[in-house]
């Protein structure tokens, strides 16, 4: 049996017939620049290939999963690709249902929780098979009060389901949340109908709904003046334009007058019934969804369950309020469950509290503690989604499996790594090939093995230029990363000290906050730093980001802002969630790049406009794949796969359009490009330079012009708005609030990054980081460390000063690491 998986003549994407070795049941790291040929390596040749191979193996047709181009792979096995991209938008999926704690959790409460008799009002205490059945009530289950014999339902693990009619709040529907129309954002109530009263209604939309509303007032004899201010409506004229002719508030001025049947008559649906109907048709998508407000359940109080199931206890504790807590402090819970019960409870109670405990172990071991179960998933990281599905293969025992990481310590701080580490080394362990796409210093320096890949990205990418563990790595002169390491970390020479003028958050208690209070000296690179779930990100986000918009929330007050005239915050949210929308299109060159073509003299005699050269509108677009450049086809219970569209070969457009060639390009051929290729092409091109230039200097000109943004991991998509907002760069004191920008940056990257974060805190501006990099934190002129721990454990200031005077504190995390490595 190969103890090698053999790759041989690699030349997906920018990999230059790329041929070597990966040793079986190992840890190895792929590392090199970002754009090396890193992830193409390991996910669209490994991990396609292996996908390939199954489903062959599987009899399945595997003719529309093309073969990567590589000559050959020997020694392959099934394989598990865990990525960055969090696919499960479901406001319903929590930590605690896509790990399955909360299922434990419910079989828990069905067993053993206790309960307030509604008749005598004393305690029910848990009954184990006693139920009786009543088959003409749908099979329900009852039980009997010990004080006064009352028939109970009893309740079961539906009943203490948010996603099943038994458990869910009524009104809510197990949300826990409901939406509200924001009348404000509707209505100005200073206007009368002509001039703009209806935000919503502008130009012959407006005219039209106004011919329907004028119908039906002249229909049931309703005066209305469209000059007349809202505010001086009648009741009357209010609901018929609020809610319609057809609602049961207008109705009730007219029960013996039966609506008009057609619209030209008056059949009026009203203002708020409309938003209402296409926002539920389109299940909150609409394009109305901004007119919307969330808030907690009024019914339910954000508890997500019905009353009843909502006011049983298990050792003191209900079901919504363990969900609150962290997950450290439900394994502290698990631990003292016991000594509330006899011995035929503990029978029932055991193995569902081993399996709980093993699974809540795995998840503490990287780094997940301070999440709580009721955390949807939607709002999780990408490196929080990737840690915490790893944890759930570890419980599966598989062996023989490659396993697939992309970046798994994104957002952990350098504490927390040692456990990722450990679960990694489980995995292996247990027989198992663990690939790793890595950066960070401490999981290279745990691997069995390092692949480097360079020397630089796109085309200067592609090349194996070192291998071996870390040591070997260092002494060999090609191995970008190995030099890197090789170097020796001074401290910066020169901190800014700032402007002399402070921004102060007061007494901030939002999440896990304890009434801090801390100042960020403008005029200088701020990096907050602190363990995974500490409260940074509240911090900057929930608070300063919000405060700046005058929406002061979770603290008294914060100072200082008078002194700031722009403010940018750059998250690390999806840019959006539109296949269409691609890296040319997103950052507005695709336009330049249009009208570049529309000029040229060939496109000219065409008489060919802009338009003509968008693969998002008709004309120039090839019909069949509408210029996405692939088709979907049904894989029946396997997702949908892109396959190349056969009519334009994957070229976008219509062969009269690639007939115009700007210097040998057709417009297909650039969007092909990276954005680093095309600089050479478009270096005379005065509004397309500085566009690319920005884009290389935050590390992305590894990336092709047609990428679609979607594929975008959160950091890349960061820097991308990064970019797009400096492009739109305003001469006043901007303060820039940015969530982790080094993520997925190599070492040599995230140097890159700190020039132009430098450049622009030179130039008289903020710049506030939440950071976990080391690399980033020792250059900042100022850190504020959030800690000790995560979550409850959290909120408090720990420490802040200079990189320097954090290293010397004891008591700092990040300060321990500083000190290792300054």
């Amino acid at each position: 049996m190969s103890q090698f998986i053999e790759i041989i003549g690699a030349r997906e994407h920018n990999l230059k017939h790329l041929s070597l070795k990966i040793p079986k049941n190992n840890l190895v790291v792929i590392t090199g620049p970002s754009g090396s040929g890193k992830s193409t390596l390991a996910l669209d040749t490994l991990q396609r290939e292996c996908q390939r191979q199954y489903m062959e193996s599987m009899g399945m047709a595997a003719d529309a999963l093309s073969k990567p181009k590589v000559d050959s792979i020997i020694g392959l096995s099934p394989s598990i690709s865990i990525g960055q991209h969090n696919t499960n938008r479901n406001p319903r999926s929590t930590v605690g249902t896509i790990t399955d704690m909360y299922t434990y959790l419910r079989v828990i409460f069905e067993k053993l929780g206790e309960r307030t008799c509604p008749t005598c009002e004393r305690s029910v205490p848990p009954v184990i098979d006693k139920e009786e059945y009543e088959e003409g009530l749908g099979f329900k289950q009852f039980i009997h009060c010990p004080h006064c014999d009352s028939k109970l339902e009893k309740l079961t693990r539906s009943h203490f389901s948010f996603n099943k009619p038994e458990g869910a709040c009524e009104i809510c529907d197990g949300l826990g949340k409901v939406s509200e129309l924001d009348l404000d954002s509707v209505f100005q109530k200073e206007l009368g109908l002509v001039d703009d009263a209806v935000t919503i209604w502008k130009g012959q939309y407006r005219d039209y709904q106004l011919a329907i509303v004028k119908a039906a007032a002249d229909y049931y004899g309703v005066p209305l003046d469209f000059h007349q201010p809202l505010k001086d409506y009648t009741d009357v004229q209010r609901d018929l334009l609020y809610y319609g002719v057809e609602s049961e508030q207008f109705i009730a001025y007219f029960p013996d007058t039966k609506p008009p049947k057609q619209v030209a008559k008056g059949k009026f649906e009203g203002v708020i019934t409309g938003i209402w109907r296409r926002f539920q048709e389109k299940a909150g998508q609409s394009g109305e969804a901004a007119l919307f407000f969330s808030k907690t359940c009024p019914s339910c109080y954000g508890e997500r369950l019905k009353k009843a199931s909502r006011e049983v206890y298990v050792a003191g504790s209900s079901l919504p309020s363990l969900t609150k807590q962290s997950l450290e402090d439900i394994r502290n819970w698990t631990e003292e469950l016991p000594r509330n019960f006899n011995e035929n409870s503990l029978i029932v109670l055991e193995p569902l509290l081993n399996e709980l405990k093993i699974k809540l172990d795995r998840i503490l071991y990287v780094g997940l503690g301070y999440l709580s179960l009721d955390r949807q998933t939607v709002t999780l990281s990408g490196g929080e989604g990737q840690r915490l599905r790893l944890a759930t293969i570890l419980g599966s025992a598989l062996t023989g499996v490659l396993y697939i990481l992309d970046e798994p310590t994104a957002g952990l701080h350098p504490k927390d790594t040692h456990g990722l580490l450990k679960v990694m080394k489980e995995l292996r362990d247990l027989g198992n090939t663990v690939l790793v796409i890595e950066h960070d210093e401490e999981v290279m320096r745990g691997a069995d093995h390092i692949i480097d890949i360079g020397p630089g990205a796109g085309k200067f990418g592609g090349n194996l230029v070192g291998e071996g563990s870390l040591e070997e790595l260092m002494n060999q002169k090609e191995s970008i990363t190995g030099q890197f390491l090789k170097e020796s970390i001074r401290a910066k020479s020169n901190r800014r000290t700032g402007i002399g003028k402070s921004l102060t958050i007061h007494h901030a208690t939002k999440h896990n906050l304890k009434d801090v209070t801390v100042s960020f000296p403008l005029g200088t690179l701020v990096s907050v730093t602190g363990v995974s779930g500490s409260g940074k990100s509240s911090l900057v986000f929930d608070v300063l980001a919000k405060g700046a918009e005058n929406n002061i929330d979770g603290c008294e007050k914060i100072t200082g802002m008078e002194y700031v005239e722009n403010v940018i915050t750059v998250g690390q949210s999806a840019l959006t969630r539109m296949q269409r929308s691609n890296i040319a299109t997103y950052t507005d060159a695709f336009t330049f790049i249009r009208n570049l073509f529309a000029s040229l003299p060939e496109a000219k005699r065409k008489d060919l406009k802009p338009k003509d050269f968008s693969f998002n509108t008709q004309g120039g677009r090839c019909e069949h794949c509408q210029g996405l450049g692939f088709v979907l086809t049904n894989m029946h219970f396997l997702p949908d796969l892109e396959v190349v569209c056969p009519a334009c070969t994957g070229k976008r457009f219509k062969e009269f359009i690639l007939e115009i060639m700007f210097k040998d390009q057709t417009i297909s051929s650039i969007l092909d490009m990276t954005i680093e290729e095309s600089m050479e092409l478009f270096k005379e091109e005065k509004k397309l330079a500085p566009i690319l230039q920005l884009l290389c200097e935050v590390g992305l000109g590894y990336l092709s012009w047609g990428q679609s943004v979607t594929t975008l991991s959160g950091g890349e998509g960061q820097r991308l708005k990064l970019a797009k907002e400096l492009y739109k760069q305003k001469p006043n004191h901007t303060l820039y609030l940015l969530d982790e920008p080094t993520t997925a940056l190599h070492p040599t990257d995230v140097k890159k990054l700190l020039v132009l974060l430098n450049k622009l805190v030179d130039a008289g501006n903020t710049v506030i980081i939440v950071e976990h990099t080391l690399e980033a934190i020792r250059e900042s002129d100022w850190v504020i460390d959030i800690g000790p721990e995560g979550g409850n454990q959290g909120g408090q200031v720990i420490a802040e000063g200079t990189p320097e005077q954090i290293a010397m504190n004891f008591s700092s995390h990040t300060g321990k690491f500083l000190k290792w490595t300054q």
